[in-house]
């Protein structure tokens, strides 16, 4: 997904993900459940221009999840409909991958400076993610992106957890690029924290498949086109 630095972005230095299995569909699994990330276990690298811009994206864009997943959630549950997938993989996941991202940048002590697909920051490094404006970003393309996730997501409740089907998609997608990146470089520590972010896109992606599915639509992700129809890993 698009993201941007919120040089900021990143809150809470927690570490341990929680994936969201396929399992119940209702982003509570035990699939992919445990991962964790021992930042110290993995040594200092020399980051490229390319990794460093990397953390700025990727931070905004798990925080971006958070914030489409949780104003989702609230819309919905203020119209009498719970989608529990949004609560519990916010709140359980995608909080504890913001932090693996915070901890990266903060390792390396990243700022708006350090990375070029910045503008206008609306945050620093130091600032709790929950304190961070909700649904703002400093890059235009992901600003543009949320506000049409959001639009579309408040439409109905299959077009909410569509919306969640396109958020993991695009994280997935992302990632794959971001990681060769890092690969490239030989930065094993952001490798490590990416391919957890990108198990648990893994995961979260068949709890709203299922979710669509056990709504009626047979298609599950699918329903959105081609490219929305992964496989299992």
């Amino acid at each position: 997904m698009k993201t941007k630095f919120i040089t900021g972005l990143l809150s809470l230095v927690v570490v341990t993900l929680v994936g969201c299995g396929q399992g119940n569909g209702n982003g509570s699994g035990k699939n992919g459940a445990g991962a964790s990330f021992d930042i110290n276990q993995y040594p200092i690298s020399t980051l490229t221009q390319d990794v460093k811009d990397s953390l700025a994206f990727m931070g905004n864009e798990e925080r971006l999840a958070y914030d489409v997943y949780m104003n989702l959630y609230n819309y919905h549950l203020n119209n009498g409909d719970t989608i529990k997938q949004f609560k519990n993989i916010s709140t359980k996941s995608e909080i504890k991958h913001i932090g693996i991202v915070q901890d990266l940048v903060r390792r390396y002590n990243l700022g708006a400076d350090d990375v070029t697909n910045v503008e206008n920051p609306v945050s620093d490094n130091s600032i709790a993610q929950t304190n961070m404006p909700m649904g703002e970003y400093d890059i235009p393309e992901i600003q543009e992106l949320y506000d049409a996730l959001y639009e579309k997501g408040i439409k109905s409740v299959q077009d909410a957890l569509e919306v969640g089907c396109m958020v993991e998609v695009t994280d997935i997608n992302d990632l794959d690029r971001w990681i060769q990146k890092a690969q490239n470089a030989n930065a094993t520590d952001v490798i490590a924290g990416f391919e957890i972010l990108r198990n648990g896109s893994y995961n979260h992606y068949w709890a709203f498949d299922k979710g669509l599915k056990n709504i009626g639509v047979s298609e599950g992700c699918a329903v959105l086109g081609t490219e929305y129809a992964k496989t299992q890993r």
